[in-house]
């Protein structure tokens, strides 16, 4: 977040993290590059991120960085697999249903009154720009699971915002089963979406602003202003 937007939220902007050498960028669109960097965070960062979890702290992952949650087990806990018995995650991110990356705005709506990033949110307008954003949980009993414990955060709506998708394209820009634009897990202190907050941060980043569309802010910055409030 720039200098500006982040004082804006009444925090301090600060140097990121990320991979050097032959580690795949928790930024890059390659095909399985969240589940590489989820595999590596399984054998490296495990525990260092599991101590920052029970310490309350909040993690959030973007796109790619929700895939990358999605395979490191910090988002949902690992179950086994019926068919082989082995521990992996309970749900996955895909290939589009179009077959091809999707770059577009989407009217989102939050579902969840635990997620601690959309609290007093109601509903989003928010850019995607993905080829594997497509959530798929295992079963219909980990859907089921995941709806009575209120971890799904964000669903698809139409554009006209009347309705959920459906599983409509493009509302639904990738066929997610449910809508599901993203989840929390179960403290609600931790989350992955599709959308991408940060790129709505100021009204100019509204793709119709020069037509009076734009609110005062972007959808995204209450995002992060919930981040924020959460510690104060």
């Amino acid at each position: 977040m720039r200098p500006a937007a982040a004082s804006r939220i009444g925090c301090t902007s600060t140097g990121c993290w990320k991979t050097r050498g032959c580690a795949p960028s928790s930024k890059s669109s390659d095909l399985a590059a969240g589940r590489i960097f989820g595999s590596q965070i399984r054998a490296h960062l495990a525990d260092t991120l599991g101590e920052f979890k029970a310490a309350g702290k909040l993690i959030l992952g973007i796109c790619n960085g929700f895939q990358v949650l999605a395979k490191s087990g910090i988002l949902l806990d690992d179950e086994p697999c019926l068919e082989t018995g082995l521990l992996s995650p309970p749900a996955t991110l895909t290939l589009n249903d179009s077959g091809r990356f999707e770059d577009r705005w989407v009217r989102l709506r939050s579902t969840s009154s635990k997620c601690v990033f959309f609290a007093g949110i109601e509903a989003m307008y928010l850019p995607i720009a993905h080829a594997e954003g497509k959530f798929v949980p295992r079963n219909e009993q980990v859907l089921a699971r995941l709806r009575s414990r209120d971890q799904i955060a964000l669903v698809y709506q139409t554009l006209d915002s009347r309705s959920d998708a459906g599983g409509r394209y493009p509302d639904n820009p990738n066929g997610a089963t449910a809508d599901i634009a993203a989840i929390c897990d179960e403290t609600g202190r931790v989350c992955g979406l599709m959308p991408h907050p940060e790129r709505h941060i100021d009204p100019t980043q509204h793709p119709r602003w020069t037509r009076g569309e734009a609110g005062r802010e972007g959808d995204g910055l209450r995002v992060f202003r919930n981040a924020v409030g959460y510690f104060n």
